[in-house]
């Protein structure tokens, strides 16, 4: 499972926090911190992996599982990518393939690539629905749904059809401004 999907620019100013798992508001805020600065001393040379820090590892004074049960379920493994000037950043599950989230990283990257045309961090700050959208696409409530990238790219635009379509109620046509403007009679003014 996908616990968090993080992204950040190099400074460390997070430009996505999507958490699939109920943590505190300090608690996410100081993994975020934490993580930011395991990633950002990392050398490029190094691997894509780290284990979890431990604020959220899980603790070894707590009282053991029972054999039956299987501590899968709690976060232990950071995956990441650094393109460019961004940090893109996954906490998951032991039971996760960290290949296969790494081919995940590429393909959210990929998907972006295609929707805003050589994607940069100015896009994700300003179309952030759209950022949610892909992700929303790829990943539902910590499980990855889908991975292929025809199919993301595809599902996002029809999303934004449908949105373009609804959001022209009253049966005016045209932009924002003939909305707005034809809705005080200033049409043709």
């Amino acid at each position: 499972m996908i616990n968090a999907v993080l992204v950040f620019n190099n400074s460390g100013q997070p430009r996505l926090t999507k958490f699939y798992t109920q943590l505190d508001t300090a608690v996410q805020q100081r993994l975020i911190s934490e993580i930011f600065t395991l990633v950002a001393n990392r050398p490029s040379s190094s691997c894509n992996f780290l284990p979890l820090p431990p604020l959220l590892a899980p603790s070894k004074s707590s009282t053991p599982a029972p054999a039956s049960s299987t501590p899968t379920d709690t976060p232990s493994l950071i995956t990441y990518r650094h393109y460019a000037t961004l940090y893109f950043i996954l906490i998951s599950t032991s039971t996760e393939s960290p290949l296969a989230l790494l081919d995940l990283i590429q393909v959210f990257v990929e998907a972006l690539d295609r929707l805003f045309e050589n994607v940069c961090e100015l896009d994700l700050i300003f179309h952030f629905e759209t950022l949610h959208a892909v992700l929303g696409e790829m990943i539902v409530g910590g499980v990855v749904v889908e991975t292929g990238l025809d199919k993301v790219v595809k599902g996002v635009r029809e999303q934004g059809k449908i949105l373009r379509r609804t959001g022209n109620t009253g049966g005016r046509s045209g932009g924002l401004g003939a909305g707005i403007l034809g809705g005080f009679g200033l049409r043709g003014v």
